[in-house]
């Protein structure tokens, strides 16, 4: 694709679990994507199949050192962050770096082009929260100076630059905070919870529940998640301030343990360890303002997706013969 020829879509983070979806979903919309990865945690098989359309481009590039680049660019999403703790605390200060140098370099982009501009957050800026469920105008309770920090801080600081560009610059700019979201495509490895929960089950490990398992999580599968994100793009007039993409269907991660075992028929038992540092006890968006601003509001059921996901894991893994009949069975 020559960048000179058409309006560009960028997708910094394209060939994440979350970007590769949504430049699927562009291409289909007829958009010509230039994707944008490190590939440090993306990975080139999650855009494989894309590689052959003559609308989408890659470009191996570090954001936090990316400068100008040609073509007409009207829009960019930026969800080049590492995303689960593993992968984010492997490397802190790289991580706060993309999100604060990163971003500034996209911004500096969306400014030089006019172009309009999507920052993906996280439920993250609001810490362990003390308000239940978790509405945009909540400061959240986040500690600067823990293991998190250099996400949770991170993601705060990136917001604070896309709302000084609005004020100092004008740009057009839109922030998503992204709650748990899950689906096809996440690393086996990813170590957020329900790949853990499926891989273990998958293989009849035992279930790692971390505290007593009472602490709650809302998840949102990835195909709605996108279908947000493009409408927060595209609505005409950007919403003041972040809007919470997330599902409201909250469930305690024991049930959540519960469920992937009996949707795996696995044989696997839960096994319950200490509490991580800064762990959130409790995580529910408050959609109000994407219900208003965007009509939009997930529509996959928790079971639905986690059969999906459970699919598609087992067949990355090869997975154990206990979890295989009823995984495989609706196939």
């Amino acid at each position: 694709m020559s960048l000179h020829e058409h309006p560009i879509t960028v997708v910094a983070g394209g060939a994440g679990f979350i970007g590769a979806h949504l430049c699927r979903k562009l291409l289909d919309r007829g958009a010509h994507v230039l994707c944008i990865d490190n590939f440090d945690t993306g990975r080139e098989v999650n855009i494989a199949d894309l590689r052959p359309d003559g609308r989408f481009s890659v470009l191996a590039r570090d954001i936090s050192e990316l400068a100008e680049l040609p073509g007409r660019i009207v829009r960019i999403f930026n969800l080049a962050s590492p995303a689960s703790p593993p992968h984010y605390q492997r490397d802190p200060v790289r991580t706060l770096m993309t999100n604060v140098l990163g971003t500034g370099n996209l911004l500096a982009l969306a400014r030089a082009h006019g172009a309009r501009y999507v920052q993906a957050s996280t439920s993250e800026v609001y810490g362990d929260p003390d308000r239940h469920p978790q509405s945009e105008d909540y400061l959240g309770r986040v500690n600067c100076t823990g293991p998190r920090a250099c996400y949770d801080e991170g993601k705060r600081a990136a917001e604070a630059l896309c709302f000084d560009h609005v004020r100092v610059a004008g740009i057009d700019v839109r922030v998503a905070r992204i709650f748990n979201t899950y689906g096809p495509g996440m690393r086996a490895d990813d170590g957020r919870i329900v790949t853990t929960f499926l891989v273990q089950a998958l293989r009849g490990e035992p279930i790692t529940v971390f505290g007593s398992g009472e602490q709650t999580r809302s998840f949102c599968y990835v195909d709605d998640l996108v279908e947000g994100l493009v409408r927060l793009m595209e609505v005409d007039t950007a919403p003041e301030g972040p809007v919470n993409l997330g599902n409201s269907d909250e469930r305690s991660v024991r049930e959540l343990a519960e469920c992937v075992i009996a949707l795996t028929g696995s044989k696997s038992r839960l096994a319950f360890r200490p509490l991580p540092e800064d762990d959130p006890r409790c995580r529910c968006p408050d959609i109000s303002r994407a219900r208003t601003h965007l009509g939009w509001r997930p529509v996959v059921p928790l079971d639905d997706g986690l059969l999906r996901t459970a699919r598609w894991l087992a067949r990355e893994l090869g997975a154990a013969p206990a979890a295989r009949r009823p995984v495989d069975a609706a196939e």
